[in-house]
């Protein structure tokens, strides 16, 4: 069953869904690019690896000071008198990290081995403070002083967005093409959730054919081949929730598709 949305599909950004549909945007994309940039230039599937804490803070569990240890010798416990103490322990939570892996593409020239181009799609992590923001954007910084082009794909509407200049720039999703040559200009597709995704060239060495991505068919072919009709329940409210207007829209436009009851 297609998409309802002409767009991005607002119920896929929810956090039970969205690890899957971005497993499968990647490698959607790097499908969709392999044979048409071959023999000349070879995409990758690469993770980018990090610690991450529940209160995205940078506090471990330590190696505690004093440690007690069970004696090898027996001893007699019968006399051992047990007290009760005053102070009653509160329950707390510990800051337990946990890995977190972030898939994202590199294209580079089969010749010399050399990144042209990355592709990232964002994560949540990547768009609120806390130890995904930091690595990815030590990333992005790391790229922008170097000859390499990016492409950062953000389809979450949760969260603050990445940086840019033009600070008064403000849309539900966005597409940032960054080619080496022209920054620190950049080409940003900014679009709604009424919108259809904007079709745009992934860069490449100045010279070659660039090949065009239509994310807007690939986000349509994941949702049908994945069959994700079965588990978005349309009744609902999508999450995270949607501005007054924009909900007017989605419940007409369901209701139109005989996916919510009318009134």
């Amino acid at each position: 069953m297609p998409s309802p949305f002409p767009g991005m599909n607002p119920y896929l950004e929810n956090p039970e869904l969205w690890s899957g549909v971005h497993g499968r945007l990647i490698i959607a994309l790097a499908d969709l690019l392999s044979p048409q940039l071959r023999p000349k230039y070879f995409v990758a599937v690469e993770e980018r690896i990090y610690e991450s804490t529940t209160n995205n803070d940078r506090i471990l569990v330590g190696i505690p000071d004093v440690s007690v240890q069970k004696s090898q010798t027996s001893s007699n416990t019968n006399n051992l008198a047990v007290a009760t103490p005053i102070i009653q322990p509160t329950s707390v939570t510990l800051p337990i990290p946990e890995t977190v892996k972030e898939r994202y593409l590199e294209v580079s020239r089969v010749e010399t081995k050399e990144v042209i181009t990355a592709i990232e799609i964002l994560s949540p992590k990547n768009k609120r403070p806390g130890e995904g923001r930091i690595a990815y954007e030590t990333k992005r910084q790391r790229i922008f002083r170097n000859s390499t082009h990016l492409i950062e794909i953000d389809l979450l509407r949760a969260g603050e967005p990445l940086p840019i200049l033009e600070t008064t720039i403000r849309s539900d999703y966005r597409v940032l093409v960054s080619r080496s040559e022209c920054r620190p200009q950049g080409d940003l597709y900014a679009f709604n959730l009424r919108d259809i995704i904007p079709v745009f060239t992934l860069p490449l060495v100045l010279g070659d054919v660039e090949p065009l991505i239509d994310l807007q068919q690939i986000i349509h072919d994941i949702y049908d081949r994945a069959s994700y009709d079965l588990v978005i329940d349309y009744h609902q409210e999508p999450v995270p929730t949607l501005s007054k207007e924009n909900a007017t829209w989605v419940d007409e436009l369901l209701k139109k598709k005989e996916l919510r009851n009318v009134d």
